[in-house]
């Protein structure tokens, strides 16, 4: 499988991609597309990195797995194609602007947009099979992601990490907090969310507070 991946991410992952690791996950994604059904298309796979450039990152937001519905997968954490159904755990993210930002549930579920303005929407897992989820975690995708971090935690000043759940959280250690903001709260998943772990975090207008107080611009959150 090729790399399809944006030239400044090429830059600084150059390494990784020379690693044994990394082309035995690359053989091994090969061939469960080839014998599987599996998400994101391939053409996608790479999509948080080609919507948002390594020098362009403002925000980080940490994610799992893709999800494994036909059709809802397109390489960005939380975001789904356009036209479908918005899972539960977006729902709740949605939810949370309106109450936040005071924006209109939007109608799209795709997260583009903001991947666009510098939101890096990072799944530690690129890819899954169909209807199996965590089939492909354990392969070598979750040590590549952490490099991810850990490049932009090195080479970076002043993002912000948005670490929700428990999983992502686990994510900290990755990250300099002594030049980095790091937001955590629960996971907007139903069972978080309901227990009163997700809504009122309000990390959306915090992001944005920090990024100015940094000089950069904020992120529009506000979708269509």
């Amino acid at each position: 499988m090729d790399v399809n991946i944006n030239e400044s991410w090429k830059n600084e992952l150059n390494l990784e991609f020379k690693k044994p690791y990394f082309k035995d996950l690359l053989s091994f994604v090969d061939e469960e597309y080839k014998n599987q059904i599996c998400f994101p298309k391939k053409s996608d796979i790479f999509n948080a990195f080609n919507h948002c450039q390594f020098e362009d990152i403002k925000v980080v937001i940490i994610g799992q797995d893709p999800y494994h519905g036909v059709g809802q997968a397109n390489g960005l954490s939380f975001s789904v194609k356009e036209g479908i159904k918005h899972p539960p755990s977006l729902v709740n993210i949605f939810k949370e602007i309106e109450q936040d930002l005071e924006l209109p549930y939007p109608k799209t579920g795709n997260l583009t947009p903001w991947a666009d303005q510098g939101v890096l929407l990072l799944n530690a897992t690129l890819t899954v099979r169909a209807h199996e989820a965590a089939s492909h975690q354990k392969q070598g995708w979750e040590q590549f992601t952490d490099e991810v971090i850990k490049a932009i935690s090195t080479k970076k000043n002043n993002v912000v990490f948005l670490l929700w759940g428990g999983f992502a959280k686990k994510k900290m250690k990755l990250i300099d907090r002594s030049k980095h903001h790091i937001l955590e709260s629960g996971h907007p998943s139903p069972l978080s969310a309901n227990r009163g772990y997700w809504f009122g975090n309000k990390h959306f207008s915090k992001t944005n507070s920090l990024l100015e107080q940094d000089g950069v611009c904020s992120i529009d959150w506000k979708l269509f």
